[in-house]
């Protein structure tokens, strides 16, 4: 029967996210053989300081090897990963693998991904799982095969969505139970001596293909509210971006001069709107309309500005009544 002891382990991730299964792996004795990490990037006002990953800072910190291929297939990539003879490799927000490294391991490849598959295959899906006003989402960890996020699953993990809960929240959560996860999953390719059941997705217990929803790579026109739609789809919207990237809309004041104003936090009211997008205030808190009901806005930041209260931002501005909100993203 396999041991722990016969798994040469090839990490592969870049992000926080997966420094928590890397630190997990490492504590509990898993023999992780090489990392694969995105190569540092540039930072700083002329790009002259290179800044190495968060994976990387810690594999060099506990003495693991680093490679950092530009691209997957590169010869020179492919020959010094197969050097490290790993039977198992195991992905956690990394990037997409060509088959030539994710079919080189005996036991082949998983990956660790941030949602219920077949629910939210790509690159965001906790945010859209916020974004989409879910009220439960997981951990799926599954084998590596041709097409993106759509191999066989090996296990499952469920997380509530609490309303008032933010991308940062369900982030931490899944972060912790992603590597918990990973640890049952590396028990049950030991226990089946590296053939663990899986499932395949399309035979998986849940919607139909026609309502499955997908989590593309979010952009920073991707995060322009529109006031067009529900109070509670731009509630939902503003948590699922919050704090990072960030909800943004245009603040335009009453000569025509428009600012960037990032929005973080709001509350839901019971008050009904007054049209798209109108600001209105009572001098102690903001609001604004969407197509159904007033949203009052509790953190913002405008642009060069620091992260604050709505409060104290109606403090400093005058006049605010003037102002107004553009009420839709432009089409472009």
């Amino acid at each position: 029967m396999m041991k722990k002891e016969d798994l040469r382990i090839v990490f592969m991730g870049t992000p926080e996210f997966a420094v928590a299964t890397l630190r997990t792996l490492v504590e509990n004795q898993y023999n992780v053989v090489a990392v694969v990490t995105q190569p540092d990037k540039p930072v700083g006002r002329h790009g002259s300081v290179l800044q190495p990953s968060q994976v990387k800072q810690y594999a060099l910190e506990h003495g693991l090897p680093v490679l950092q291929p530009v691209k997957m297939k590169d010869p020179d990539f492919v020959e010094q990963l197969r050097a490290f003879d790993a039977n198992l490799q195991v992905v956690v927000a990394f990037r997409m693998l060509p088959e030539v490294v994710w079919a080189m391991p005996q036991y082949g490849t998983f990956n660790v991904h941030a949602a219920l598959l077949p629910q939210y295959r790509g690159a965001a899906p906790i945010n859209w799982a916020v974004i989409n006003g879910e009220t439960e989402t997981g951990v799926t960890t599954f084998f590596l095969d041709h097409d993106i996020d759509t191999g066989r699953i090996i296990m499952k993990r469920p997380f509530a969505i609490p309303d008032d809960a933010d991308v940062e929240y369900v982030y931490d959560g899944l972060m912790h139970l992603g590597a918990q996860l990973c640890l049952d999953t590396l028990d049950a390719i030991i226990a089946a001596d590296g053939r663990p059941a899986t499932i395949a997705q399309e035979d998986a217990k849940g919607p139909s293909p026609s309502s499955l929803k997908t989590a593309p790579k979010i952009f920073k026109e991707t995060c322009e509210i529109d006031w067009g739609k529900s109070a509670k789809q731009v509630y939902d919207f503003v948590r699922g971006l919050s704090p990072v990237p960030g909800a943004w809309t245009t603040l335009v004041a009453p000569d025509g001069r428009e600012t960037v104003m990032k929005i973080y936090k709001t509350r839901k009211r019971e008050t009904a709107g007054q049209g798209s997008g109108t600001l209105t205030t009572d001098g102690k808190t903001l609001c604004i309309s969407a197509s159904d009901k007033m949203l009052e806005i509790v953190e913002l930041q405008l642009a060069g500005k620091k992260r604050m209260q709505a409060r104290d931002f109606l403090n400093g501005m005058k006049n605010i009544d003037a102002y107004s909100v553009k009420k839709s993203p432009e089409k472009i």
